[in-house]
Order: structure tokens, then C-alpha cells, then sequence
């Protein structure tokens, strides 16, 4: 972790985009310790594929927080987190850009506060109102605390969400191994189904639309 090296004897100011996720309706699945496990694990597998200046971790109850130097790379994380949990598991995510404070060291690690983080969890209260009133699929959102234009990024998160809450959990595996960089051959040996059989289902369910919002978003947000 990039934040290791910081030798805390007073604040330090690092901007970076941070990123707080939960659960959705985790208390009432049927073994709450398996969910968990399975978090853990999800959250390991994106961790090996995804660069992150803190690489994404559990916390209390059903939360879970990392930190990535740029947007695109938290949108990527935060699309990997949901593509990759067990069927029927789900989670919300807030990313927040801006600075982040090192306040200290405790046995868990470093101590952080800042923009960022009030930001993150700013967007993931947003995304639990707009969840109860005009968009039940709604699973992301995304606020600026450094003046890093949002309404574009959140219109593809509208639209985003609502298709991935409609897909089967086949269509998860494909798109994340899509995103992961496999190829469509490899994608159809695992799932047993012919490479042409792996094209027209990420097609139709628009799995490569997501993708491709996601490049486009990640040449605006790195550049």
C-alpha cells in the first residue's frame, strides 16, 4: 500500500478517490458468515487484478473501503465487486474523490480522514435514498469534493446499474471476465458454451456498452 511509506507526525494531505461499500440486505441471508467469507474473497480476487493505493479490506459489519489513485480505477473496482459476489449477494458503493488526511497510526493501520472519505460516504447515502424512491437498481454514485466533473460520471452509473441488477449470474461471469482481459475462448471453455454463444450474450444483455462507457470514462478521468 502506497501509504505505508508516510511517516505520520502530522496530517498529510494525499489526493485520491476513496471508495465505501456495503452489503445489500445482508441480514437476511440465509448464512451471514458465509456471506462475509465470500466477501473476503471477492474483495482478494479484485485486489490481485485492480491497482490500488489501498487495496480494498472489510471493516465493520458489512462495509468494506479501499483507495485508487484515479476514478476510472475505482469505477472498475466497484463494477468487479458486484459482477464478482455469489448469486443472490449485492452491494452498494460510494466513490469520492478528493484529499485524504493521515492523521495518525493505529494497529489497523493508518489513521485517514479528508474529503474523500466524507465524499464516498456522502455517495453511498445518496445512492441508499435514490434506491428507496425512483431507482430501486441504483448500486453506485460518485461525488467530487476536488471539482472532478460528476454528472457525467453518475448518468453512466444510472444506466449501468440498471443493467447489471437485470443480469443472469452467467452474464456476470462473462462480463467480468471480459473486463479482466480474457478472451472470449477462454470465457466459453469455462462456461462450456461455443465462443459464439459467449458474443451474442454479452451483446445482449449490454455488457459491451458497459465496457465500453467504462474505457471512454477512463480516458476522460486519467488523462
Amino acid at each position: 500500500m502506497e501509504y505505508q511509506a508516510v511517516a505520520v507526525k502530522q496530517a498529510v494531505a494525499v489526493k485520491a478517490v476513496a471508495v465505501i461499500g456495503d452489503l445489500v440486505r445482508s441480514r437476511e441471508h440465509p448464512d451471514r458468515a458465509e456471506l462475509q467469507q465470500a466477501l473476503v474473497r471477492t474483495l482478494a480476487d479484485v485486489n490481485a487484478h485492480q491497482s490500488a493505493q489501498q487495496d480494498l479490506e472489510p471493516t465493520i459489519g458489512d462495509e468494506f473501503q479501499g483507495v485508487y489513485p484515479h476514478l476510472a480505477a475505482a469505477l472498475s473496482a466497484a463494477l468487479l465487486v458486484r459482477l464478482s459476489l455469489p448469486e443472490g449477494a449485492d452491494c452498494r458503493v460510494g466513490i469520492g474523490a478528493g484529499g485524504i488526511d493521515v492523521v495518525g497510526r493505529s494497529n489497523y493501520g493508518l489513521t485517514q480522514d479528508g474529503p474523500a472519505w466524507w465524499s464516498a460516504r456522502t455517495a453511498i447515502e445518496e445512492v441508499k435514498r435514490r434506491e428507496q424512491r425512483k431507482n430501486p437498481t441504483l448500486r453506485s454514485w460518485f461525488v467530487s469534493a476536488d471539482g472532478s466533473p460528476s454528472a457525467a460520471v453518475n448518468a453512466y452509473l444510472l444506466s449501468r446499474d440498471h443493467l447489471v441488477s437485470d443480469w443472469s449470474p452467467r452474464s456476470r461471469r462473462l462480463a467480468a471476465g471480459m473486463i479482466l482481459g480474457e478472451t472470449q475462448a477462454d470465457l466459453a471453455a469455462a462456461e462450456g458454451i461455443s465462443q459464439s454463444a459467449v458474443s451474442q450474450g454479452l451483446h445482449a444483455c449490454g455488457a459491451m456498452a458497459v465496457a465500453a462507457g467504462l474505457a471512454v470514462l477512463e480516458g476522460e478521468t486519467t488523462s
